[in-house]
């Protein structure tokens, strides 16, 4: 099982590959939103903001979050190291339950270049 310092490292790892991104994912990357990550098996959240093409966490949380942020994802954080690993597909994961997105749709748009 992953830790929580193992999921913040695959947070700023995420975050780090956006920021270096070019074009549509870029573009993509370049939104303003609260965000919060749910690791269901840590029982934890880590909040923060998807901006100037950075997630940047402000807080982890005990539990889930407080408020509802406008992107919110949960998954293990297993599933979450292998995510940004390269080795578990977002889209396969997500048709298939493993990771939840929530977010508006125009947003859910937006995200699948980044994912």
């Amino acid at each position: 099982m992953a830790t929580i310092e193992e999921c913040r490292a695959a947070l700023e790892k995420f975050s780090d590959n956006m920021q270096g991104a070019e074009g549509d994912v870029r573009a993509a990357a370049a939104m303003d939103r609260s965000v919060s990550c749910r690791i269901t098996d840590l029982d934890v959240t880590f909040v923060g903001r998807l901006t100037g093409g950075r997630i940047e966490v402000d807080e982890t949380l005990q539990g889930p979050p407080r408020e509802k942020a406008e992107i919110r994802l949960t998954m293990t954080g297993d599933d979450l190291v292998a995510m940004v690993g390269g080795d578990l597909n977002f889209a396969k994961a997500w048709g298939s339950g493993r990771v939840k997105l929530e977010a508006s749709l125009l947003d859910v748009f937006r995200l699948r270049k980044l994912l």
